[in-house]
């Protein structure tokens, strides 16, 4: 058994900037990872091409903005080498291959229980802390829809999490499932990489432009959401004209609006947009069914396909170990409070990097979580 001050969970950008803010206030903590490195996401399950969708200024973690001469809109690499700088700056030391199968909280001690399995080891231990900080983010594990006939596909089924590059898909015919940024940009590079690439786009989504998205978030500061929304619309019409005649519709609720309310991200146009317009990329209803290599389409068309790669997302994996979650989590793995408080539950359990908003809204998070930790020990001391 190992007692600490506050255990987080995860050791993405959400638990590095948490650790780095208690490093700061110099309150002790314990960082758990299941993973054998942190932002294992990025490590591990980012595709090749990857970048940041925000310009940098939107993607830093607290006390170490981007350095002047990095890129604006910063590759993998490029973020991965930060992240690496910011451990090491300050210090973090997470405990690796634990991965946390248990926590409730103990009412008669007023503390946080907490089993991990030591993977590595094959032990399961024990942790004993007065606050909680849940940060195992959105995306805890792929998701892969219940379509009829999967199961006996004859092609190769991969997550979008699993995509690297397109080298091995050159010359076959890949279907990728999912409109989402993931989706769009992992087509544009199956189709430049030479294969005969289809995506399924079901729902209304905005496509917009990096810089689109850059000037929005700006004037942000100055106008309403709805002006804002209005202005990005129109210079998404403009640059895209209508995109119905190609399969994208667009919502009726603006980007800004959508993003806020649903976590629904905008299509930040990386060059899928031409490939389409194009006919290089084609783009297909909803799935009805498989059979083996065939997918029959809700249009009735049936093509035959040598892979599918779902871009459809993931599922947060808090509430599958997070026993006491209605503390502060909805059974979807979301809080329960509504922003700008959802970061803070009963009994000193927090979460961050929940809010949908990416690494600005980590660095909020992890700054507001750091600040109340503070506060409430403050006031035992005083008391």
């Amino acid at each position: 058994m190992e007692e600490t001050l506050v255990l987080v969970v995860g050791a993405g950008p959400a638990g590095l900037g948490i650790a780095a803010c208690l490093t700061k206030k110099s309150i002790p903590y314990i960082v758990l990872e299941k993973e054998d490195c942190y932002a294992s996401l990025w490590k591990k399950r980012a595709y090749d091409r990857c970048h940041l969708h925000l310009a940098k200024e939107f993607c830093s973690l607290p006390y170490k903005p981007h350095a002047p001469h990095a890129k604006k809109y910063m590759s993998k690499n490029d973020f991965i080498e930060y992240i690496d700088n910011y451990v090491s700056d300050f210090d973090i030391r997470p405990q690796y291959f634990h991965s946390v199968e248990f926590a409730s909280f103990d009412e008669v001690k007023g503390k946080w229980l907490v089993e991990a399995k030591d993977t590595l080891m094959k032990v399961t231990k024990v942790f004993v802390a007065s606050f909680l900080v849940v940060a195992t983010g959105e995306n805890g594990k792929g998701y892969i829809p219940n379509i009829p006939g999967l199961k006996d596909f004859k092609g190769g089924i991969m997550h979008s999490s699993e995509y690297k590059n397109g080298r091995e898909f050159q010359d076959k015919n890949v279907l990728v499932v999912g409109c989402s940024n993931s989706g769009m940009e992992i087509s544009y590079d199956l189709c430049n990489s030479g294969a005969n690439t289809s995506i399924v786009i079901r729902n209304p989504v905005h496509v917009v432009t990096r810089e689109m998205i850059f000037v929005g978030m700006h004037l942000l500061k100055y106008f309403s959401l709805s002006i804002v929304d209005a202005l990005v619309t129109f210079a998404s019409r403009l640059t895209y004209e209508n995109l119905s005649k190609y399969g994208i519709c667009r919502p009726n609720e603006g980007p800004f609006l959508l993003k806020a309310t649903k976590g629904r991200s905008p299509v930040l146009d990386v060059g899928t947009i031409a490939e389409i317009q194009s006919r290089k990329i084609k783009v297909l209803p909803g799935i009805k069914r498989i059979n083996e290599s065939k997918i029959i389409f809700e249009d009735k068309v049936e093509l035959n396909f040598d892979a599918i790669i779902f871009a459809t997302g993931y599922k947060s994996t808090s509430c599958e170990w997070l026993k006491d979650y209605d503390y502060i989590l909805n059974k979807d793995g979301f809080p329960k409070n509504r922003f700008p408080t959802h970061w803070k539950g009963n009994t000193n359990v927090y979460c961050a990097g929940l809010s949908r908003m990416g690494l600005q809204g980590i660095s909020k998070d992890v700054i507001a979580i750091a600040n109340d930790i503070e506060m409430v020990l403050r006031a035992k001391l005083c008391s």
